[in-house]
Formats: C-alpha cells, sequence, structure tokens
C-alpha cells in the first residue's frame, strides 16, 4: 500500500523527511563496469562497439548496417498513419516554437569608462542524442531532446539508438527525420555514449550528449562530463499532485498512474486537504490498475513508492512540494496562481484542472526533460541553452585603460603575480 502521512499528526515530520531521503535509484554498482567500457571503447573503438552491440542487442552491426539512412527514416515519417504523423508533426511544431524564444541575444556596450564590453552566443558544433530502445521508446524524446539542438544552431546531430535483434521503431525513426536528426547509428548502452564521446572509426565524436537511458548510460554521461557536456543525469520519474475536494477522483488517479507506469522505481505523490478525497482516489487508483496495460509496472512504483499527504491547507503544501523538489508538480485547483506564486523548487509546473503533467510530456511545448530526484533545488530542464555556449569580450583603447588600468596593476601587484601588472602597466606607460 502507498505510504498515508497526515501532517497533523505528531511524528509527520520524522516520516515526511524519510520520504524526502528516500533513495530509489537504482542498488546496481555499475561504475566500475561503465568505466571498463568506457576504456574499452576508448581505446579499440568500432571493435568495442560491434562486441557490445553482438551481446546486448543481438545482431551483427556489420549485416544489419552501422547507420539507419535517410531513406529509412523518410520511409517510416511516410508509413505512419495520418492521424499519428499530424499528431507527431503538431508536437514538434509547438517545442519547436517554444524553445525558439528561448534563444539568449548578444550583448555588447561601451561603459561610463569607454570599455567596449559583452557577450556572444553561438552553438556548439555537434551534439549526440541517445535515445532507449528497451522498456522505452519514445518518439516524443527524440522531438524534446533533437528540437532544441537544431532551434540552437547545431550543425551535426546525431542519434545514436539500439535496436534489439535488428529491429527498428518506425514512431522513432519518423520523429527523427522530422526534428532534422543527421545521422542515426544502431548502437545503444554505455558503448554508444563512449563512441559519442571519444568517436572511433566510423561515428565522429561530439561536443554534447544528451538523452535519457538506464543505469549504465546514465553513469557513462556522468563520467564522461568534462569531456563533453552533458543534459544531466536523471533517476526515476516523478509526479506531485496538489488536489482539493472539487476535483474528479478519476482524472487526478490518472495523473498519478502516468508516471507510475514509466517505471518500478517512479514515484506519485498526492497532497490535499480533503480526507474523504483522498480516499476516493486511492479508490480510483485501485480500480485504474486494473484495467492498464502497465499495470504491473505501475502497481509496483504505487505500491513501493506512492504516498498520499494530508495537510490542514493546500497553501501548507507547497514548502513540503519545495522540500520534494518534483520533477513535475500539478497545481489541481481553482486558484493555481496563488500557490504557482509560491513555488521555488520544480522541474515544470503544471496549473488547474484541465493540465495533466501527460500533455507536457507531448504537445505542451515547454521540455519534458527535467530534473529528478530533488535536482530541481539547483539545475533546470533542458533548453535551447545547453547546445549553445557564452564568448564573453573586452576592448579597452589607450583611454580606458588608463580609466581602469591602475586598479588592475594594483591587484596584481598584491597577488603576487608581477607578470600580469607589468601586462598591464607598460600600456600606461608606466
Amino acid at each position: 500500500m502507498p505510504l498515508r502521512l497526515d501532517a497533523a499528526d505528531a511524528g509527520f515530520e520524522a516520516d515526511f523527511a524519510a520520504l524526502v531521503d528516500a533513495r530509489r535509484e537504482a542498488d546496481e554498482d555499475v561504475s566500475t563496469v561503465v568505466r571498463e567500457i568506457l576504456a574499452d571503447v576508448r581505446k579499440r573503438g568500432d571493435a568495442a562497439v560491434a562486441e557490445r552491440t553482438a551481446k546486448f542487442d543481438g545482431h551483427d552491426l556489420e549485416k544489419t548496417g552501422w547507420q539507419i539512412d535517410r531513406a529509412a527514416r523518410k520511409a517510416a515519417l511516410d508509413g505512419l498513419d495520418s492521424k499519428l504523423r499530424d499528431a507527431i508533426e503538431l508536437a514538434a511544431d509547438r517545442i519547436r516554437t517554444y524553445h525558439a524564444a528561448q534563444k539568449p541575444e548578444d550583448r555588447d556596450h561601451t561603459d561610463a569608462a569607454g570599455v567596449r564590453l559583452g557577450a556572444r552566443w553561438s552553438a556548439v558544433d555537434s551534439a549526440g542524442l541517445y535515445v532507449p530502445g528497451g522498456r522505452a521508446a519514445y518518439p516524443s524524446s527524440v522531438l524534446m531532446n533533437a528540437l532544441p539542438a537544431k532551434v540552437a544552431g547545431v550543425d551535426r546531430l546525431a542519434m545514436v539508438v539500439p535496436t534489439p535483434k535488428g529491429e527498428t521503431n518506425p514512431l522513432v525513426l519518423a520523429a527523427a527525420e522530422i526534428a532534422g536528426v543527421d545521422e542515426v547509428w544502431r548502437i545503444g548502452g554505455a558503448q554508444a555514449v563512449a563512441a559519442l564521446a571519444y568517436g572511433t572509426e566510423r561515428i565522429a565524436g561530439v561536443d554534447v550528449i544528451v538523452g535519457p537511458g538506464n543505469a549504465w548510460v546514465a553513469e557513462a554521461k556522468r563520467q564522461l562530463y568534462g569531456r563533453v557536456g552533458i543534459d544531466m543525469v536523471a533517476g526515476p520519474s516523478e509526479i506531485v499532485v496538489v488536489a482539493d475536494g472539487d476535483n474528479d477522483p478519476e482524472w487526478i488517479a490518472a495523473d498519478l498512474l502516468s508516471q507510475a507506469e514509466h517505471d518500478p522505481t517512479s514515484q506519485s505523490i498526492l497532497f490535499t486537504d480533503d480526507a474523504a478525497f483522498a480516499d476516493r482516489v486511492a479508490d480510483a487508483v485501485k480500480r485504474q490498475l486494473g484495467t492498464l496495460a502497465t499495470s504491473a509496472v505501475a502497481t509496483q512504483s504505487w505500491q513501493d513508492n506512492g504516498a498520499i499527504v494530508l495537510v490542514r491547507d493546500l497553501a501548507a503544501a507547497i514548502p513540503l512540494c519545495d522540500r520534494l523538489a518534483p520533477e513535475h508538480l500539478e497545481l489541481a485547483v481553482a486558484d493555481p496562481e496563488a500557490l504557482f506564486a509560491r513555488v521555488r523548487h520544480a522541474g515544470s509546473v503544471f496549473l488547474g484542472r484541465h493540465t495533466p503533467e501527460a500533455v507536457g510530456d507531448y504537445v505542451g511545448g515547454p521540455n519534458h526533460v527535467l530534473p529528478t530526484g530533488r535536482r530541481a533545488r539547483f539545475a533546470s530542464g533542458l533548453s535551447v541553452l545547453d547546445f549553445m555556449k557564452r564568448t564573453s569580450f573586452l576592448a579597452c583603447d589607450a583611454a580606458s585603460i588608463r580609466a581602469i588600468g591602475p586598479a588592475a596593476v594594483a591587484l596584481a601587484e598584491a597577488e603576487g603575480l608581477p607578470a600580469h601588472g607589468r601586462s598591464v602597466a607598460l600600456r600606461l606607460g608606466s
């Protein structure tokens, strides 16, 4: 059964702290294995990748082909049912438009001392996109990861996707075609991340790697950070719903299960100020679990990690939500803006009774790649900025260096760096 907590109980603080601190990441110690894979791919390149593809995905890359060409991607798109194609294209248009508004502006101005200074933004040359091919094979994730890169202006976007037994997912290929992915490689796992980071005989290295994956993929990205940029190291999905008793319990139950069905380690939490409504939601969850094709996964997630928290009023729920810093936060109340104004830590917030988190997964526009595991305290969702970098610039003339140079000389001397000071002082004629 999911955890039931009441903020009025004497032991609530300790129980809630335990909920906040609970660790849901996979227990496997994968770091050593991943380190070995990365070293092998760096040393042996394509051979190491091919061996592990044969072992884990069950096909020979020399026979199935390393790349999935543009013709196959176009054929996958052309072969879609018209309704599904329209849905994917609608999602792509909305995601592209939202992220286009994120592009930063360059700055260039001259200050009161006559010094010209500013910053110029530019895209990275290349980016790699990891797409899962096991439990999760989601075209929506292709769009969410690829489109911000293309909007940013990335010249080359290489996608890696495992193809078990050599079989491809046409929806994933169609999404790659719509998003403008340049290369699609039939590889997965930590070895694919290593190939993108180091480069191999066939695969040119990239500057940034993004996209979801299992524990080995996440660990490979973590270990390779610094060699390449990464989006984030994400953990199990999570949703927090703040709801009053005027909601339809079936709606809220469905919202909770929308994340529970991702993985047994996912987490769904309801905050409400209505005990009777909490009971109705719990009953609705139980009924709906009996109808889901993903029932086994969702049931384990709900029983092991789910929670219902009763609070005295909904405003009191917000500081508790901030402590959780959830990936997704739904404010299913009559006046969501009042609560939203108090929220400090959440990956993405969904306002009002008619805004389920699931609409954001597909067609809302904002990115669904979000920080998990309380990382929303310090991290943000994927954006155009993950594929761009800022270069600052500075220009002094003879007058402006005379205005600010003496202070630089004084600081250099104080720090015991005479060459620093001399490089400025010579230009001051001193």
